[in-house]
C-alpha cells in the first residue's frame, strides 16, 4: 500500500461517519478516527480484523453475500444492519462501493465501506411508530397541524366524528370542523397561547359535516424541535356531547321541578277563586228559572270544573316519582294524559278519538312513569301532525286499548308526516331525533322504551312517510 493512498484515506478522519478501506476478502486495511474511537472502547479491539467481525451474528451471512456481490459485479450495495461493539448493538446503514484502483495505477484493489450510525433515527422511528399506533387506535379525535394551521395528520376517530374523509381534511384549516359559535377573539387568544409554546385547554363546540354539533374538550400542544422552536401543533379532542346533553337534561329536570312548584302555587291561588265562582254559579242556578241563563251557567260550571282538573293533573304529573308500584287503571291514565295533551296550543285543531275497552283489568305499574310514556308518544304525534304542510287533511289522533291473549294492547295512531324508513331502527336510540335544534333532546322515546321494558312490556312502531305512525304498547296482565 502506498503512503499516498494512506494519506488520501486520512482525509476521512474528520467525518462523523465510519469509513473502512477493505480488501476483497473484507479485511480491514484502514479505518478513520470514528471507527477507531468506537473499537478502542471494546474489551478486545484486536478481534476486529474483518468488517464482518463488527456485524451481529444473525446478519453476517447476508452481509458477506452482499459484499461478495459488490466485488464480483463491481457495483455498490446498501443495507441496514447492527454493529456489535463493547457489548452494545449499534444500528447502522452500511454502504460498500465498487472496487477502485489507486491513482498511481498500482494493482491493489480495495472496497470502501461507509457505516452511518442511525441509532437515534431508529429510536425516533420507533417512537413515531408507537405514537402512530396509539393515535390510530385512540377513540379520541387527534389532529396535527403545521405552523400555518393546516392539518397534516388526522386519526380515524377524527375522520369518523367529523364526517369528512381524510382527503377532505388534509391540507385544510381545522375551521372546516368549526361551528362558528366562538368569536374571533376566542381563537386569537388560543393562537397567541400555542404560538408562544404554551399548551391550551378548553371546551369548544364544533360542527360535523352534516351540520350536527359536536362538543369536546380540546387540548392543543405545540410540537417543539430540539432547539425548542415550535414546528407544529398537536390537538386531541375528548367528546363531551353526552355531558352537554345530560346538563340539558338536568336543566330540564330542574325546570320541571320549578313548574311543579309553580303549578302547586297556581292550584292554591286559582283553586279558591274557582271554588267561589263554582259556588256562586250553583246559587244563581237554584234561583233562576230562565232556561237560557241556566244553560249558560251550566257551561260556566263545566268550564270551571275543566280548569280545576287541568291544574290538578298538572300538579300530579309534575310531582317526582316515588317508584312505588300501584294498581293502575290503564284507561283512566290514558284519558287523563289525552286531556293534558288536548289542552296544548299545538293540539287545538287536532281531533282525538279515544276508544278504550272496558275489559282491561288494573295492572301494577308506577303511575307517573306509564303516564310519561303515554305523554311522550302523544306529544310526538301532535308534533308530527302540526309539522305537516298540508291543510287539506283532517288532523286526528286515535287512542285505543284492548286485550289480546294475556296482554293489554294500546295503540296510539296519528296521521302526521310519518317516519322515514331509514330512521325506524334508530328512533329508540338515545339522543336520536329528527326534530330541529332545540326542539327535542332525542330522549323521550328512549326513556319510554326503557320504562316499558322495566314493566316487562314492549313498544313497537309502524310508519310510512307521508301517511302517519302507529305506536303499539303491550303490557302483560300477569306481572
Amino acid at each position: 500500500m502506498t503512503d499516498k493512498l494512506k494519506f488520501n484515506f486520512n482525509l476521512f478522519n474528520n467525518f462523523p461517519d465510519m469509513y473502512f478501506l477493505l480488501s476483497f476478502k473484507g479485511e480491514i486495511i484502514l479505518m478513520n478516527s470514528s471507527v477507531k474511537r468506537l473499537i478502542e472502547e471494546d474489551e478486545n479491539p484486536a478481534s476486529f480484523k474483518y468488517l464482518f467481525d463488527l456485524i451481529q451474528l444473525c446478519d453476517r451471512s447476508e452481509a458477506e453475500d452482499l459484499f461478495r456481490k459488490c466485488v464480483e459485479e463491481k457495483t455498490s450495495t446498501h443495507y441496514q444492519t447492527k454493529f456489535y461493539i463493547n457489548n452494545k448493538l449499534i444500528n447502522v446503514t452500511l454502504s460498500c462501493t465498487h472496487p477502485i484502483r489507486t491513482i498511481d495505477s498500482e494493482l491493489s484493489d480495495y472496497v470502501i465501506a461507509i457505516a452511518r450510525d442511525i441509532s437515534e433515527e431508529k429510536k425516533k422511528e420507533l417512537e413515531l411508530v408507537r405514537f402512530h399506533n396509539v393515535a390510530e387506535g385512540s377513540v379520541n379525535p387527534v389532529q396535527i397541524t403545521d405552523l400555518n394551521g393546516k392539518m397534516i395528520y388526522v386519526n380515524p376517530a377524527f375522520i369518523k366524528v367529523s364526517g369528512y374523509s381524510k382527503d377532505e381534511l388534509i391540507g385544510e384549516n381545522p375551521r372546516i370542523f368549526g361551528s362558528g359559535k366562538h368569536p374571533n377573539k376566542f381563537w386569537a387568544k388560543v393562537w397567541k397561547t400555542i404560538s408562544s409554546g404554551k399548551v391550551w385547554f378548553g371546551e369548544i363546540e364544533d360542527k360535523r359535516k352534516n351540520g350536527e354539533p359536536f362538543y369536546s374538550q380540546l387540548l392543543i400542544s405545540p410540537i417543539m424541535d430540539k432547539d425548542g422552536k415550535v414546528t407544529g401543533y398537536f390537538g386531541i379532542h375528548r367528546d363531551i356531547s353526552d355531558k352537554r346533553v345530560l346538563e340539558k337534561q338536568l336543566i330540564h329536570t330542574q325546570k320541571m321541578e320549578s313548574i311543579g312548584t309553580l303549578a302547586a302555587g297556581i292550584a292554591h291561588e286559582v283553586g279558591n277563586p274557582l271554588a267561589s265562582i263554582s259556588a256562586l254559579v250553583q246559587v244563581v242556578q237554584r234561583n233562576t228559572k230562565e232556561q237560557f241563563t241556566d244553560e249558560k251557567l251550566g257551561l260556566i260550571k263545566s268550564q270551571v270544573t275543566r280548569i280545576s282538573k287541568i291544574i290538578r293533573d298538572l300538579v300530579d304529573f309534575s310531582r317526582p316519582s316515588n317508584y312505588e308500584l300501584k294498581s293502575i287503571n290503564i284507561n283512566k291514565s290514558l284519558k287523563e294524559t289525552v286531556e293534558i295533551t288536548r289542552v296544548g296550543t299545538k293540539a287545538k285543531d287536532i281531533e282525538f278519538n279515544v276508544k278504550l275497552s272496558n275489559e282491561i283489568p288494573v295492572i301494577p305499574l308506577i303511575p307517573d312513569q306509564i303516564e310519561q310514556v303515554f305523554l311522550n308518544i302523544l306529544i310526538n304525534a301532535v308534533d308530527a301532525i302540526t309539522e305537516m304542510n298540508s291543510n287539506d287533511r283532517k288532523k286526528r289522533i286515535d287512542v285505543e286499548s284492548f286485550i289480546n291473549g294475556n296482554e293489554v294492547v294500546i295503540n296510539i295512531i296519528d296521521n302526521g308526516h310519518g317516519i322515514e324508513e331509514e330512521n325506524l331502527n334508530k328512533i329508540f336510540e338515545p339522543f336520536f331525533t329528527t326534530k330541529g335544534q332545540g326542539k327535542g333532546t332525542g330522549l323521550g322515546l328512549w326513556v319510554s322504551y326503557g320504562i316499558m321494558k322495566s314493566f316487562q312490556g314492549d313498544i313497537k312502531v309502524k310508519s310510512k312517510a307521508g301517511e302517519g305512525t302507529t305506536f303499539q304498547l303491550t303490557l302483560p296482565i300477569d306481572t
